[in-house]
């Protein structure tokens, strides 16, 4: 029997649209043993909304890394326990596909490595900023230009706060509210704004945070789909946030912060006060990815 973990991943973070990411410490569960025929079984988030067919996208993955080597598909037993919630800017598609991907090369004996499997998650995907922090853990930053590419940061030594609200934002309906083109002022000012994020995260400056959360590629044109957002950010801040901004494509905001409860109950009144419920949970970077969250027996 194979069991993966993988962990939650915020997206962008900040002003590192489609760059950078971050694995965080909430998880979902791929088992993979034999079976005689398929069997696809859910628990927790999304239990009844997810695929139990071939559809599956966590059993589409394991798919691939058998036509990866050229071997026909085994039947199998897929046991998926989700802790990270659905289309929230949290990662969950990401998960499901890093899960299949490893679960499916530790089933079949590690025939591929890192890089490759790298490489199969963003060909799905489609972008690398999620799924390279689900497969690697930490802070992660990533091109596809000139060539795929990955880096990955030592975590910060802050908590994190995210505030879900009880609605759904799918990726692809996100991306197109997003302009092709931007002002030069808001590309420079983005560019500036990465910069300092780096250095703080590396550094441990994080006063640098509260410029280096900052975004104008994608939070303006995204920010109008959630109720209150601009005055949860402003209410987050004077809580304690040293840096927070949309995680993903949303609707989850992600707090940097050293006081988690005060952060998590401002972020939840506020968004009360704009008529929206959310669960705030109090989480931290996740060191390890689901490369090195997977036991054979």
């Amino acid at each position: 029997m194979i069991r993966v973990r993988v962990p939650a991943t915020s997206a962008n973070l900040g002003p590192g649209f489609d760059v950078i990411g971050v694995a965080l410490s909430i998880f979902n569960e791929v088992w993979v043993e034999a079976s005689k025929e398929l069997k696809i079984e859910v628990f927790g988030e999304g239990a009844n909304d997810i695929s139990k067919g071939q559809d599956n996208l966590v059993y589409r993955a394991i798919c691939r890394v058998f036509d990866k080597i050229k071997k026909e598909p085994e039947p199998i037993k897929l046991t998926l326990k989700n802790t990270i919630p659905l289309a929230r800017g949290l990662g969950s598609s990401s998960a499901a596909i890093v899960g299949g991907l490893v679960a499916g090369n530790a089933y079949l004996g590690f025939p591929l490595n890192d890089e490759e499997l790298l490489r199969m998650a963003v060909e799905i995907e489609g972008h690398p900023d999620n799924v390279a922090p689900a497969l690697f853990g930490g802070v992660t930053i990533c091109t596809q230009i000139p060539k795929l590419l990955c880096v990955k940061l030592p975590i910060f030594e802050l908590d994190v706060v995210l505030a879900v609200p009880d609605f759904e934002i799918k990726t692809s309906d996100s991306r197109k509210i997003l302009p092709r083109e931007v002002p030069f002022e808001d590309a420079k000012m983005n560019v500036t704004n990465v910069a300092f994020l780096i250095t703080a995260l590396y550094t441990k400056r994080y006063e640098l945070l509260e410029i280096g959360m900052q975004d104008r590629l994608h939070q303006p044109y995204r920010s109008k789909l959630i109720p209150g957002f601009h005055e949860v950010l402003k209410r987050a801040r004077e809580a304690g946030a040293l840096g927070v901004a949309l995680s993903g494509s949303g609707p989850t905001i992600i707090a940097l912060t050293k006081s988690p409860q005060a952060v998590a109950q401002a972020m939840a009144e506020t968004f009360k006060e704009h008529g929206v419920n959310v669960k705030t949970l109090i989480t931290h970077p996740q060191e390890m990815g689901a490369l090195e969250l997977v036991d054979v027996e």
